[in-house]
């Protein structure tokens, strides 16, 4: 009989695995497409009732919902005591190589090259457990970003002004591939995300 914790498991290394695929998948011109096409099914009818000039502000909503879900998923599934530690390890080991080194304390130097070691593995283990939420977070994020960029590549857009820059077209380039709507997008995500970190005490 399987117990809770294996499907538990099972479900993690699912959702893991559909965050892979859909973080890959994205990569190729046609699944984005499909994708966005797809989404537009749901997103369509609401982008009607805001009013398709009024499609900042669909993308700010979608910057908050995607900057909660982070900060959420950052929350629950990084071991945030571990992380906590680690980071008062490191600047307890930083404090002490830099007097190390002003004292010219070549024992103590020595010592800390070798507690170096350590500290890079546990660094590496630590930043695994980092990258992980991000397969997470894509499952949400990505469908939502994937469906802008189908609409706002179909479709004359809305503006938005834009401090110094003034109104600006938000399928316009802001350089190179870089459109005004992915930098509105990502400025309100980041935004958001930093509030919500703050609050849940994550910074």
């Amino acid at each position: 009989m399987v117990d809770k914790k294996q499907i538990k498991e099972l479900l993690n290394k699912a959702i893991l695995g559909l965050g892979v695929l859909m973080f890959i998948g994205v990569m190729i011109p046609g699944v984005r497409t499909a994708l966005g096409r797809v989404v537009d099914i749901f997103m369509f009818p609401v982008l009607q009732m805001i009013g398709e000039s009024n499609f900042f502000l669909l993308l700010s909503v979608m910057a908050i919902i995607t900057a909660t879900y982070s900060a959420l998923i950052q929350k629950y599934v990084v071991d945030q005591s571990k992380m906590k530690e680690f980071q008062a390890k490191m600047k307890l080991f930083q404090e002490e190589f830099k007097e190390a080194q002003n004292t010219q304390n070549t024992y103590m130097l020595k010592r800390l090259e070798e507690q170096q070691i350590e500290m890079l593995q546990e660094q590496n283990v630590i930043m695994k457990e980092q990258f992980k939420p991000m397969f997470y977070i894509v499952i949400i994020s990505l469908p939502l970003f994937m469906w802008a960029y189908y609409y706002i590549n179909g479709n004359s857009m809305s503006s938005i002004v834009f401090p110094f820059w003034g109104e600006q077209s938000l399928g316009d380039f802001v350089f190179f591939t870089f459109q005004y709507w992915i930098y509105w997008y990502f400025v309100s995500s980041l935004a958001f995300n930093q509030i919500f970190r703050k609050v849940m005490d994550l910074i």
